[in-house]
């Protein structure tokens, strides 16, 4: 039986919401709008609405507006997803996940305009966010019985790539949080070059911003190479399996485009679009492991071998 109309469409309005939370969290670190409302929250300078608005003012309040609209309709999604869909068994996990994280990284962000926090545990606030915004994802898919369209409930798959599946996805979390300890240490423009810090002097970092920078291009190297191999051995093996093999291609590409991205913000010099761009296909490729986490999961057989 399909689902509502009206839910899938509340829930193609929460993952399109969700995506403008986590790129608007990233335009207001690069533009360092953070303290556009000063040490006001939930008002904004004082007021409840600002009266006097400049860049830093708009992107902050825009971005608070937008948390706060977007939190009600994954209110609203994650209960009716729970009532409609409560019978199979990742919605009521999900569901929670969703409200939880996007509570936290609100919270977080409250935190930081209040009191302030350190660039280490900023950078978490990206990756909550992105919790928050996979769940939806999830639930969205869900939703819209693409499992029953990719047959997904008979998917087969063995030890070999389950474990590489569950570890990928686990150190995807890592190069995410690297990537948004770069943002928040102000370590995105130290190197001038590409792929090495300096590509006329090559030798080890200098410095803590070095060390944070060339430390992420060495994390998002690793995981080039991880999923390329998780890809070939899909490709081999689960040719009869589209879900897997064409969702493992899919990771490749948009790995490779994020690779591309992060030398293009190099390159740039840390263009605003470029770097938003990044954040986006990173959003996305972590969405799209966690769905394979979820076939994984669903796998009604584990070989030895594959």
């Amino acid at each position: 039986m399909q689902h509502n109309r009206t839910l899938k469409w509340l829930a193609v309005a929460s993952t399109i919401g969700m995506l403008a939370i986590l790129l608007g969290g990233a335009l207001v670190t690069k533009t360092e709008s953070g303290m556009g409302c000063g040490r006001h929250w939930p008002g904004c300078n004082g007021e409840l609405i600002p009266s006097e608005i400049n860049a830093e003012v708009l992107i902050e309040f825009s971005h608070r507006l937008v948390t706060g609209a977007v939190g009600i309709l994954i209110v609203l999604l994650s209960v009716w997803a729970w009532r409609a869909l409560g019978h199979i068994r990742e919605t009521k996990f999900l569901s929670f996940m969703a409200i939880f994280f996007l509570v936290l990284q609100a919270l977080i962000g409250a935190a930081q305009v209040l009191w302030g926090q350190g660039d280490f545990i900023l950078a978490l606030h990206f990756g909550i966010s992105l919790i928050s915004f996979t769940a939806v994802f999830l639930l969205t898919l869900l939703i819209f019985e693409v499992d029953r369209k990719f047959d997904a409930e008979n998917v087969r798959i063995g030890n070999k790539l389950k474990w590489h599946t569950i570890g990928v996805t686990l150190y995807s979390y890592i190069v995410v949080y690297t990537g948004a300890l770069v943002r928040h240490t102000d370590s995105g423009l130290v190197c001038r070059d590409w792929p090495f810090c300096r590509n006329d002097d090559i030798g080890l970092p200098t410095n803590m911003h070095e060390w944070v920078q060339m430390g992420h291009r060495l994390a998002a190297l690793l995981i080039i190479i991880w999923i390329a191999y998780i890809f070939f051995h899909a490709w081999k093996h689960y040719q009869n399996q589209k879900v897997v093999s064409r969702g493992w291609l899919i990771a490749l590409i948009l790995v490779l485009a994020q690779a591309s991205t992060g030398m293009l913000v190099v390159f740039t010099r840390a263009n605003l679009a470029a770097a938003l761009i990044h954040s986006l296909i990173i959003s996305l490729l972590f969405g799209l492991l966690c769905y394979m986490i979820l076939l994984v999961s669903r796998s009604r057989h584990f070989g030895k071998n594959s």
